[in-house]
């Protein structure tokens, strides 16, 4: 794993933290595009018309693992909502050269149904 990829995609997670979007168009290519059960390969302006709001409903991210393997990195998350619910994802990036150019988003659960402690 190298070291400036694990913390571009840590700043990812991060940005949604913080809302700072600016962060997250900088990770991402002009041609990213993003696949979840809900979006078929969405490109970049309806992943932030679609996806990016999200961030507003979002407390905290708790990766659990990290792995990059060349092009590719496996982020497994359970992430806080502001209402304190939680859930659990894993997320497998596309990385290009400095960039981010594709995300597939795989939704879970937890086994508490997100009620326990992180």
């Amino acid at each position: 794993m190298t070291a400036a990829t694990a913390d571009q995609i840590r700043d990812y997670y991060r940005a949604y933290e913080t809302g700072d979007r600016a962060v997250v168009e900088r990770l991402l290519s002009d041609d990213f595009t993003f696949t979840s059960p809900l979006d078929d390969r969405i490109d970049r302006a309806t992943y932030f018309a679609k996806c990016w709001p999200g961030n507003e409903h979002l407390r905290t991210f708790l990766v659990r693992q990290l792995v990059i393997d060349g092009k590719h990195a496996l982020v497994r998350y359970v992430a806080e909502s502001v209402d304190g619910s939680r859930f659990e994802n894993v997320e497998h990036f596309e990385l290009g050269r400095d960039q981010v150019k594709h995300i597939d988003v795989y939704f879970g659960s937890l086994p508490d149904g997100g009620t326990g402690p992180l």
